[in-house]
């Protein structure tokens, strides 16, 4: 049975988190945790991570885009992600395990801000590329909380009763 590691970066450039996910030992952590595939998709990393790997019945895929990545999540049986809210929630509405890693390099940093909620919350664990082994060693994705998605109607609502806009039938 294939063991998917989806990990994203989306439209940003994130080298930082594709070279560190393409170490050996991370490699190799992933293996003894049953995983044996990596699919990374890169977007605009100037690094081209290597599809070699010396580990035996482990194998490593990337792509820059796709038009969806709705199908590598839906077959991940985890989600390595930066912090972009997108990547994010949709990972989070496919019920899938999350490893949100903040990029330390931006400069106004509310990818921080909005894994903290979600760690806060449960749904999510996250690290920044210095600390990815050690959490990728130690974390338990099993814990995660699954995530509800907010209730967008009621809010629509409330402003429609607000302003006094009646729906015409």
């Amino acid at each position: 049975m294939s063991k998917t590691v989806f990990v994203t970066v989306g439209t940003t450039e994130f080298d930082s988190l594709i070279q560190s996910i393409t170490q050996d030992s991370i490699y190799k952590i992933l293996k003894s945790k049953g995983y044996n595939k990596l699919l990374i998709q890169i977007g605009r990393c100037a690094f081209d991570p290597s599809t070699e790997c010396s580990l035996r019945g482990f194998t490593i895929e990337y792509y820059r885009y796709k038009p969806s990545i709705a199908d590598d999540i839906a077959n991940a049986s985890l989600v390595v992600s930066h912090a972009g809210a997108g990547s994010c929630l949709e990972s989070l509405t496919a019920n899938k395990p999350l490893l949100v890693v903040v990029n330390n390099e931006l400069m106004d940093n509310h990818q921080l801000e909005l894994a903290r909620q979600l760690k806060k919350d449960g749904n999510i664990e996250y690290c920044d590329c210095s600390s990815l082994e050690e959490t990728l060693k130690t974390c338990d994705f099993s814990r995660l909380k699954p995530y509800t998605p907010g209730k967008p109607q009621l809010f629509a609502d409330f402003l429609d009763n607000l302003i006094g806009y009646t729906k015409q039938s």
